[in-house]
């Protein structure tokens, strides 16, 4: 359903639901902890709340805290784009009853949690843009920092919606607030294909509204909706207008660093390279990192200082560790090993106390633009040596590698395969590989030929997306129907 529903007790005992109330309210707070305890609030009183400024300012910023909660960048989505692929798996299926290992195996029901969080925290989010774009022209304010917010969250419920679109395919578009909490009862699912005329609605307008940099770090910026709007089209398989939004982003400000270590990192977060992330700072309840708890091997708490259990999460395959090409400068800052236990290094941080660490989550990068626009401009048409192949080897080159030409890779097909493996080592564990392997219609082949160390599976067409999460099906009467094969 599109409300929130408090819980009482442990976090994931979904049984334990006390009430319903409109999720309006919720925006009354910047921070909003996954324990959040609040009344109901009539919509008179909600509605009094957002007259100034500073209102409407608390609102953006609970807008953003929506990609920070559990079921989106704060933890499940590592499960749904590289948990789900052959980069990396659980290291131990059976933790939580199961429910992170059935989706690493292919064994995941419609009662699964993880897909009732991701649901419902996805919604809110968009909740949260919806009532900042139907409230702010009623705030005294600044003509030109008005549109810039719309753009902001117009950024936001696209990216949102994207992430929905690609998990579920046909879901509910709303774009409206919704205020009464029975209202949420009544939506169906829309067809995918709304939802991605939706997406590039807003990014577009987004485009035109944002400036190419913001004073505030993780505020969103003309470059990362371009950026987004060309991985949406190439996700439509729309190359020429791909290639006219990832053409954008690279004539703005972003750069590749010539270190690959220096991109990643709490002391390297937002910089030249980096076109979005989601800000996590330790310290402030709600705030904080998971994942350096959730991802360091489960008997390697030492790697956190001690801070809190590790799950070893997020694991990297030892396919994948072994699949680099001799001297590639990125496995070294890719994967740690401890004890003979791999990690993904990426997102090694200390917390300042257990499942509260600093280290953000980086959802668009220059370098991924460069190779996205390399595969648009492929599959235009391939070109002997032409500009995909520079794009190409500017990411090689900066991994320590040696270049490639048309003597390595003499056709179209050669090429994507050559792409298809850049951006598995060059974006590994940044929530990119499953959905590669479906926007090329690899997923089954590659998924098929993997050798997990969990278990035997075999994936079939219907697993491409996931189920739509039961509480919610049974919450909306049996309006919201079941994805084939669940």
């Amino acid at each position: 359903m599109l409300f929130f529903l408090l819980k009482n007790g442990k976090k994931h005992e979904m049984k334990n639901i006390l009430i319903i109330f409109i999720i309006g309210t919720v925006f009354l707070f910047t921070s909003c902890e996954d324990e959040l305890l609040q009344n109901p609030i009539s919509q008179p009183n909600a509605s009094s709340f957002y007259k100034t400024q500073a209102d409407l300012e608390n609102a953006v910023n609970a807008a953003y805290d929506g990609l920070q909660r559990i079921g989106q960048y704060g933890q499940n989505f590592a499960y749904y784009m590289e948990v789900r692929s052959d980069n990396s798996d659980v290291e131990i299926p059976g933790n939580s009853g199961g429910v992170y290992g059935d989706m690493d195996l292919f064994k995941e029901l419609p009662n699964n949690f993880v897909l009732t969080e991701t649901w419902r925290d996805s919604y809110l989010g968009i909740q949260r843009a919806n009532i900042v774009l139907n409230r702010i022209n009623e705030i005294a304010m600044d003509a030109s920092l008005r549109d810039v917010r719309v753009g902001e969250m117009k950024f936001l419920r696209a990216l949102t919606y994207f992430n929905l679109v690609r998990i579920w395919g046909d879901v509910p578009l709303v774009l409206t607030e919704t205020s009464d909490a029975f209202e949420s009862f009544s939506h169906q699912r829309d067809a995918a294909q709304g939802i991605y005329d939706q997406i590039i609605k807003d990014l577009k307008e987004a485009a035109q509204a944002l400036p190419e940099k913001q004073a505030q770090p993780g505020r969103a910026t003309k470059g990362a909706a371009n950026a987004l709007l060309g991985k949406v089209y190439l996700t439509l398989k729309n190359y020429p207008e791909a290639i006219t939004a990832l053409r954008a982003t690279t004539t703005g400000t972003y750069r590749l660093l010539p270190d690959y270590a220096s991109v990643f990192g709490v002391v390297n977060e937002n910089n030249a390279e980096s076109i979005f992330e989601v800000q996590f700072r330790s310290g402030s309840v709600g705030e904080g990192s998971r994942l350096p708890n959730q991802f360091m091997p489960s008997t390697k708490n030492s790697l956190i200082n001690g801070q809190g259990l590790t799950l070893g999460d997020n694991r990297p395959t030892a396919e994948f560790a072994d699949g680099y090409e001799a001297g590639d400068a990125r496995k070294a800052v890719t994967i740690g090993v401890a004890d003979g236990l791999l990690y993904p290094k990426k997102y090694l941080d200390i917390p300042t106390q257990p499942f509260d660490a600093n280290i953000n989550v980086i959802v668009l990068r220059y370098a991924d633009v460069l190779l996205m626009l390399a595969e648009a401009l492929n599959e235009q048409g391939y070109a002997v040596n032409g500009e995909a192949f520079n794009l190409l080897n500017q990411i090689r080159t900066r991994a320590k590698l040696p270049q490639l030409t048309a003597t390595e890779l003499p056709n179209q097909n050669s090429f994507r395969l050559a792409i298809e493996k850049e951006r598995k080592y060059e974006l590994a564990f940044e929530n990119h590989r499953w959905f590669d392997l479906v926007r090329t219609g690899r997923a089954i082949t590659v998924m098929n030929a993997h050798k997990s160390s969990n278990g035997a599976f075999q994936v079939k067409p219907y697993q491409l997306l996931f189920p739509v999460p039961q509480d919610e099906i049974n919450a909306s009467g049996n309006k919201l129907t079941q994805n084939t094969g669940y």
